[in-house]
């Protein structure tokens, strides 16, 4: 048997599925309140909390838990890693709770799948975390020695769309060139040679979004910075959740930009129109590290929907390459897959190995 408990655990709610092979049996989403996670200073503390609201949600779908052959999360803030599914381990966990990259609700996943696999003796694994990073040392380089590119942003969403393209034409992953380009509330493209994520243009410095401003002019970002009251965390609020369509239209919600649009809203249309050239032109700017060798560029997330979107990306883009929308995102799906291949034997996982953790 290849049953599946599949964890996602985001801000305000936890995510988690059952699957028999490729069939989910359920998939539910438990939201959490304000007040059930305000006492909780840091994420790591929320372990225990949604660990039982997991199990209790078993219960209630009548699955046992000696049914379970593996246990899949979505990966955590972790240091930079590889494309793929790595065994959840005790150094995964240590620098999870001790030093993670960033307070976010994924770092809780791998700590809920080893406690329970652990119990169960079954395995544990995460697949294609947040934090993988495959860029070529030259995609690595910016204009200061302090910082580099990073390829951390929306790997598990894209990476299944490039496998499923392969899939689709006969190949394997490591057989074709893609760009793919994730449209969501944050927006991201990157770039899938011959297996790996090469480049990738990550929701900070590309194209603008729903709720994220993207790449700025540099000197009056830095001008923004010292106005007087602007600290650290409302600088980051104003380019994380307050920026694109939020800032300039008031929402959010692109059917919402649509509906005006299609009422006359002229403003509308050229903030949209932009955000739409915006996301082109960051796909173009990945063609050249291939030499424009590009067999599809690839449309996904929820915005993909969209039909005016995604024509409006495709008259622009079909040059470098035909133009292939898998509109939405399965996450719950990508992470059952990634697992399967894994007990299958098509995979094999790797081991993290904490460069903090003291020995």
């Amino acid at each position: 048997m290849e049953r599946l408990l599949i964890l996602n655990p985001g801000s305000t709610s936890t995510k988690l599925a059952v699957f028999d092979g490729e069939e989910p049996l359920f998939v539910e989403s438990i939201v959490h309140t304000p007040e059930e996670l305000a006492p909780f200073e840091h994420v790591a503390e929320q372990y225990g909390f949604r660990r039982d609201l997991v199990l209790d949600c078993l219960k209630r779908h009548e699955i046992s838990l000696d049914s379970l052959s593996a246990i899949v999360s979505r990966g955590g803030l972790l240091t930079a890693i590889e494309a793929g599914a790595y065994e959840v381990n005790d150094d995964m966990i240590w620098q999870l709770k001790n030093k993670p990259r960033n307070e976010h609700a994924s770092n809780v996943g791998a700590m809920i799948a080893l406690d329970i696999g652990r119990q169960l003796g079954i395995p544990a694994y995460i697949y294609d975390g947040v934090t993988v990073e495959e860029l070529t040392p030259i995609n690595k380089i910016t204009g200061l020695p302090s910082m580099q590119r990073k390829g951390m942003g929306h790997n598990l969403n894209t990476r299944a769309a490039a496998m499923r393209y392969a899939r689709e034409q006969g190949k394997g992953y490591s057989d074709i060139t893609v760009i793919v380009a994730h449209l969501g509330g944050g927006i991201s493209v990157n770039l899938h040679n011959k297996g790996r994520i090469e480049d990738f243009i990550n929701d900070e410095e590309g194209p603008f979004s729903p709720e994220r401003t993207g790449g700025l002019p540099m000197f009056d970002v830095i001008a923004d910075c010292f106005k007087e009251g602007m600290t650290y965390h409302e600088m980051m609020k104003t380019v994380k959740t307050r920026g694109g369509l939020m800032a300039h239209l008031g929402t959010t919600d692109s059917r919402e930009v649509e509906k005006r649009m299609n009422a006359g809203d002229e403003h509308a249309k050229l903030i949209y129109d932009a955000m739409i050239l915006n996301i082109a032109k960051n796909i173009g700017k990945l063609a050249p590290g291939v030499c424009g060798k590009v067999d599809a560029i690839l449309l996904t997330g929820g915005i993909a929907y969209s039909e005016y979107v995604t024509k409006g990306i495709e008259s622009y883009v079909s040059w470098i390459a035909p133009v292939v929308v898998y509109a939405g995102e399965d996450e719950m799906r990508s992470l059952a897959l990634g697992g399967l291949r894994v007990l299958r034997g098509e995979e094999k996982a790797k081991t993290y190995v904490s460069p903090d953790r003291p020995r």
